[in-house]
């Protein structure tokens, strides 16, 4: 398998300075994540991430359920995180951390008010068989575009 096939980049520059950018990705991840993608039995009511290294993105249920889907690898505010990406070829969550990729999001000062956000989610091909599927489906308009998206739109409304 090539390397670049089990990679996944993209870009978006908001306008907002590099702390706040980072800030209103970390802390407000649950109004970024559309809560229709869920692996949850229950709808969600809330996306959490945790911000420090060994933390974890986890979503919790309306019935009080919890799934964690992530963990919190590289935490280094304003600049960059990096967290794992523990959903497989099934959609479901792999707890093998052999098994993950990882999803890495930079930020960098263009300005003093404007920040470019650079997203890699790489080591796709780690999910094993089916791989492709999950490259696909976060390469998607639904996936890291629609995340993005949003998340720009939360920069622009508060600032």
């Amino acid at each position: 398998m090539s390397g670049t096939d089990a990679v996944v980049r993209r870009q978006i520059v908001v306008h907002a300075p590099v702390e706040r950018a980072f800030a209103i990705f970390t802390e407000r991840f649950g109004d970024i994540k559309p809560k229709e993608h869920n692996l949850l039995g229950s709808p969600i009511v809330e996306t959490v991430f945790e911000p420090k290294v060994g933390g974890h993105i986890y979503d919790r249920g309306e019935d009080g359920s919890a799934c964690a889907w992530a963990r919190v690898l590289v935490f280094e505010p304003p600049d960059r995180v990096v967290f794992s990406w523990d959903i497989g070829p099934t959609w479901q969550v792999d707890q093998d951390p052999d098994h993950a990729s990882e999803v890495e999001i930079r930020f960098v000062a263009e300005t003093p008010q404007r920040t470019r956000v650079e997203l890699e989610h790489r080591n796709l091909d780690r999910h094993g068989p089916g791989w492709e599927s999950v490259r696909d489906g976060v390469a998607d308009d639904r996936g890291w575009p629609l995340y993005l998206d949003r998340y720009a739109g939360l920069c622009t409304e508060v600032g």
